[in-house]
């Protein structure tokens, strides 16, 4: 006879011989029964093919296992990498990880705040668009649920952790100068409080090695980084509008158009005889090994700033060493250096 199907919590106790409440403790958070046991319930919803609605269950608590998990685009490879070591942290966890993309708008940021906001959220992680961000309404947003901000530092929350592009800017900056013709610096679009650091850091480090910072301001402003850096490079290419004959992009994105400018051009990018140009960029996209040349750049930690952030935030939620927490996390960065320059 066929097996009768597995309606709900009760009937899996029933026939799996696990008592409720030892179940609820697990589907709470796996981790907070032992081991053997773990193996036990594990077993059993295989073997009874029972799979609880966890959502159903969250949602009917006072205080949800829900994370939100906000990020200007999921297209970026560094906030889908981010995202993914969030979500992964999460899932083990305990917690039900909701990932929604503000789409580089503000308003499009807000509207992901009130979904959030009807899910009765245990906390959230999130990736500010940075000026264009509702700071009020991200502050009000942070006053309801543990809230841990990334990538784009704005006094909101409880926690920033992100990129020390003082530290990062400064080591390319330094190795460029050492290397050839000190770097001129082509600007990102102000899409976040990111464009307007690393433009400081590059002029800070040019002062400090002795060198005149030489900024090329972009037209335009579009999270579209490689269009920009391709249609700009054009640009500036052809009216010989860069003031060196190194450039350092504010991100690997924009570097990856120039590149390709830079060949639409017949210009020749690299560090050996017969090169026209070199071009740096920010980040180490996990495409910038695969252009031609490789990119010469500085590597954020992306797994460093995700778990950094989920710890965090575990801990603000769950109220351990919460008070020991730092409430600015900078990390620093890697110099990577290949054929681009």
């Amino acid at each position: 006879m066929e097996e009768k199907k597995i309606r709900n919590m009760d009937e899996f106790a029933t026939v799996s011989g696990i008592s409720r409440p030892t179940l609820s403790k697990y589907f709470n958070n796996p981790r907070r029964v032992r081991g053997s046991t773990r193996e036990r319930i594990e077993a059993a919803l295989d073997k009874y093919d029972y799979r609880p609605n966890l959502f159903a269950m969250n949602q009917n608590r006072r205080s949800t296992r829900n994370i939100g998990i906000v990020v200007p685009t999921i297209a970026d490879p560094f906030f889908a990498e981010v995202v993914r070591h969030v979500e992964m942290r999460c899932t083990v966890a305990g917690y039900w990880p909701i990932v929604i993309s503000s789409h580089g708008e503000t308003e499009q940021e807000l509207a992901a705040l009130d979904t959030l906001r009807t899910l009765r959220l245990a906390g959230a992680v999130i990736a500010p668009l940075g000026e264009p961000s509702d700071v009020e309404r991200l502050r009000q947003f942070a006053d309801e649920a543990p809230t841990v901000l990334f990538d784009s530092y704005l006094d909101v929350g409880q926690v920033f952790v992100g990129n020390d592009n003082f530290n990062s800017i400064g080591l390319i900056v330094e190795y460029l100068c050492r290397t050839g013709e000190p770097p001129c610096f082509l600007d990102m679009p102000a899409v976040n409080l990111n464009a307007s650091e690393r433009r400081d850091a590059y002029v800070a480090a040019m002062e400090r090695l002795g060198h005149e910072p030489r900024v090329v301001p972009i037209l335009g402003s579009s999270w579209n980084f490689e269009e920009l850096g391709y249609e700009e490079g054009l640009r500036l290419i052809s009216n010989r509008e860069f003031t060196s004959s190194t450039v350092l992009c504010a991100n690997d994105r924009m570097a990856i158009g120039l590149l390709a400018a830079a060949y639409s051009k017949g210009l020749r990018v690299g560090r050996g005889a017969g090169c026209a140009m070199r071009i740096a960029g920010h980040d180490d996209h996990p495409l910038a090994r695969f252009t031609c040349p490789p990119l010469t750049t500085v590597a954020q930690d992306y797994t460093a700033i995700a778990e950094r952030s989920v710890e965090s935030l575990f801990a603000l939620i769950e109220g351990e060493n919460r008070d020991a927490v730092p409430a600015i996390q900078r990390l620093g960065a890697r110099l990577i250096m290949r054929d681009s320059a």
